[in-house]
């Protein structure tokens, strides 16, 4: 059994979760004497049918349980140090069809948490918080049933819960690196079977298919994000989405997909050739994206400022395409007047845990300078953070059209090499990385060419 095995064997981390979040409030000044209110995901029936939706467990929540049992609800009482956790009581008519649910006994062995009451109880038990009359309940306000009452506490305080939570969350335990590193084993062995599946598939959904099943049949029952299976000049498409085109000439495959395990995700993108073999100008293009990424690595550490690993990337990629003929000119020039951004144009990467684009990065998306306009992570990242490093070049006409048709833009590229690299359509590389103390961990071990 691996280390990570042998880790996820206990159980998932909640009350040192739920300690870390009040210390981040009382921290700042916030009440001790107060009482952290949770609610997880409701049952939501599809319209139409007698089913319930797919479901997503509410990451707040989850983060201070560990449970992903919807229309479940917890407390903790951060003076007394106890967490409880709010399961729905067993509906025998609900038993018939669907079997029985978890029972108080089973939920406080399986979670770590104090004490397992019924949902019935969450009223009854808010009320004995309270009449000290100075009691401070944290809470988020949409995430509130009508149900609900707080009438017992002196004050409710609603604008801070959520932005302890998304700041805690960034800085993972031990707990949550093996989860997001389980997430990459199971993704990396469908990364695997799709790239098998490419040289005789006629189709991007055949390749797009292999990949969900073989993280379903390996155990993550669900996708961090619609997977993103582009083939030629699509691959240029940051966010493609139809991964249902005929293969037929196109030159070569952009797979950016990740599996979720147990509420964690995995990010990873890998670009191949559809017949095994890049051609020329792609192989230029792949070579200057995985330049670029590993010099990235090599600057990667506790504290780093993202903006400037960014920047690094845009350099390495203003040399490799100066190299490759298609930029001329004054490199600097190039870099002030923002010309890679044409062919780089999104952020080099951004943290990963629960969600895909995970809390916590202060993106500024009102940046004029379109260098950083969608950088989704922003000043210094700590250690114990979880982030991708995805850098890629793509040929869009819609980015660079408009550099082409600028005459002082325009003179910075040639336009003659330009021409051969259109069917290329873009390469991107991403790997997941945790952040040390003097260096980095690659959770990423899926292969590249």
């Amino acid at each position: 059994m691996s280390l990570t095995d042998v880790t996820l064997k206990q159980k998932y981390p909640a009350k040192a979760h739920a300690r870390r979040v009040s210390k981040f409030l009382t921290d700042r000044g916030f009440s001790s004497d107060g009482v952290i209110y949770l609610e997880a995901q409701k049952t939501r029936m599809v319209e139409d049918d007698d089913q319930a939706e797919p479901f997503r467990q509410r990451r707040y929540f989850f983060y201070l349980s560990g449970c992903k049992l919807p229309d479940a609800y917890l407390t903790y009482d951060i003076a007394k140090d106890i967490l409880t956790l709010f399961i729905p009581p067993i509906d025998p008519e609900s038993v018939i069809w669907a079997g029985l649910p978890e029972s108080k006994e089973e939920a406080l062995q399986k979670y770590d948490v104090d004490h397992v009451l019924y949902s019935n109880e969450v009223n009854a038990t808010l009320a004995g918080y309270g009449p000290s009359k100075t009691t401070t309940v944290y809470a988020i306000p949409e995430q509130i049933s009508e149900h609900i009452t707080f009438l017992p506490f002196a004050e409710t305080e609603f604008t801070s819960l959520r932005t302890a939570i998304d700041e805690c969350r960034v800085i993972k335990d031990s707990y949550e690196i093996a989860l997001i590193r389980k997430a990459n084993e199971i993704s990396t062995l469908a990364h695997i079977e799709a790239a098998k599946v490419t040289l005789h598939a006629s189709n991007e959904q055949e390749i797009y298919g292999a990949f969900i099943g073989t993280c379903i049949s390996n155990g993550a029952h669900e996708q961090a994000y619609h997977s993103i299976c582009a083939s030629g000049t699509s691959c240029a498409t940051l966010h493609y989405l139809r991964n249902d085109q005929p293969l037929r000439e196109r030159l070569n495959i952009l797979l950016d997909a990740g599996a979720q395990y147990e509420c964690y995700c995995a990010d990873i993108t890998r670009t191949f050739p559809v017949n095994g073999t890049f051609s020329k100008e792609s192989k230029v293009i792949y070579d200057l994206v995985d330049k670029m990424q590993s010099a990235c690595f090599k600057l990667l550490k506790a504290n780093v400022r993202w903006e400037d690993v960014h920047e690094h990337a845009h350099w390495v990629a203003i040399r490799g395409l100066k190299e490759a003929g298609i930029l001329v000119g004054d490199e600097q020039e190039i870099f002030d007047k923002r010309i890679s951004v044409a062919f780089f144009p999104h952020g080099l990467g951004h943290y990963l845990g629960m969600d895909t684009h995970d809390t916590g990065g202060h993106a500024n998306y009102e940046d004029p300078d379109t260098m950083f306009k969608y950088l989704r992570v922003r000043g210094q990242v700590p250690a114990g953070a979880v982030i991708t490093v995805e850098p890629g070049i793509y040929f869009c006409n819609f980015i660079l059209d408009p550099v082409l048709e600028d005459p002082e833009l325009s003179k910075y590229i040639d336009k003659s090499v330009l021409d051969q690299y259109w069917t290329v359509g873009g390469v991107r590389i991403e790997d997941d990385v945790h952040i040390t103390e003097n260096g980095y961990e690659n959770l990423t071990n899926t292969p590249k060419l």
